[in-house]
């Protein structure tokens, strides 16, 4: 596989759909643990917010690695270490991104081992993460722009 070009069509695309799902967040009763709990609805809301923003996250990284780096990285947990490779994020970016990979397995593949009040305790104290996370592969891609195909 030969590097390519990152087309800006899926980036947006997929940007844009975490932004979606940290607006949902935001609406959460995150006031308190005992607000979040009180509606299971509010549980579930949360936990699809949150796997769906980090999936959306990693399978940015993925893009930019595959089509522009032509590195194909099938494991999730394993997008940081690659994206830090190839100068994409830094090692602490890489490293919190590695982690949100392994955790978005467990929401997908343990999610009856996570509790209400675990997913309250990301929610309230490592959602920043993911934004950060964001709004690093967006300055990545605007300082980049050889690297993106703009064409619809």
């Amino acid at each position: 596989m030969t590097p390519g070009v990152i087309s800006e069509r899926v980036a947006l695309a997929k940007l844009a759909l975490l932004n979606n799902m940290l607006r949902g967040i935001a609406t959460l009763p995150l006031a308190s643990e005992e607000a979040f709990l009180a509606d299971p609805r509010m549980v579930a809301a949360g936990e699809s917010f949150l796997r769906r923003a980090i999936e959306a996250l990693l399978d940015l990284g993925r893009h930019i690695l595959a089509k522009g780096y032509a590195e194909v990285v099938p494991e999730y947990a394993n997008l940081g270490p690659a994206l830090v490779g190839q100068h994409v994020l830094s090692v602490d970016l890489g490293d919190r991104l590695r982690r949100m990979g392994g955790y978005r397995n467990r929401l997908v593949h343990g999610y009856e081992e996570i509790g209400g009040a675990e997913l309250y305790r990301i929610l309230t104290g490592n959602v920043a993460d993911v934004l950060e996370a964001a709004e690093a592969l967006r300055a990545w891609l605007a300082a980049n722009p050889d690297k993106l195909d703009r064409r619809l």
